[in-house]
């Protein structure tokens, strides 16, 4: 995999956060950030870009869909500030400007998440997993991912594992919706309050 950070670490508005939530594919990343941002009005979320096509009833504003051209356009513009090559397309961290007052939240991969920590020192970086492999595997076929994705997916959860062991992140087993959604609020509000 290729990871490529961009030119520049655009300044924050003062008093911005950085949460980084992490993890591999069917953990319940997208649900449990969607549920934050209902809760949350100070979170702002990077829309991450992709070139994959949208998954069955995958809301169209989960990420920024493009073409790989339009992805190569804005790599050679300079306007991600993390980007890499994730199994068979491309995917990026826009440079965030969220509102003043706001909070940046990234739900990206694991070594993004290393590049935006390499960025901004203090982010909270939140490493979410299901309760077993088998969970994880139900997660995927239930939101239609293909049989070669499914263990595409599976495979790259054991890497991201083993890297996060190595990286500063707070780890969160999503077992149960609404636990998991009031453990995160509460980290965020730590990490504000620190």
């Amino acid at each position: 995999m290729n990871v490529h950070g961009g030119p520049i670490t655009p300044e924050l508005p003062a008093g911005s956060n950085v949460i980084v939530i992490s993890g591999p594919g069917g953990v319940g990343k997208g649900t449990l950030v969607e549920a934050l941002l209902r809760q949350d009005q100070r979170l702002w979320v990077s829309r991450s870009w992709t070139t994959r096509a949208p998954r069955v009833n995958e809301s169209p504003d989960a990420y920024h869909f493009a073409t790989r051209e339009e992805f190569q356009e804005r790599i050679e513009a300079g306007g991600f500030l993390e980007w890499t090559e994730f199994l068979d397309y491309m995917q990026g961290s826009p440079l965030p400007q969220p509102p003043a007052g706001r909070d940046v939240l990234f739900e990206i991969d694991v070594q993004g998440a290393a590049n935006v920590r390499d960025r901004y020192q203090d982010a909270l970086l939140i490493f979410v997993d299901a309760p077993n492999r088998a969970v994880q595997e139900q997660r995927l076929r239930s939101r239609g991912d293909s049989e070669p994705r499914i263990l595409q997916r599976l495979e790259k959860a054991h890497e991201e594992i083993e890297r996060a062991s190595h990286m500063d992140f707070i780890h969160l087993v999503n077992d149960d919706l609404a636990t998991s959604i009031q453990e995160l609020q509460k980290l965020i509000e730590q990490h504000r309050s620190r």
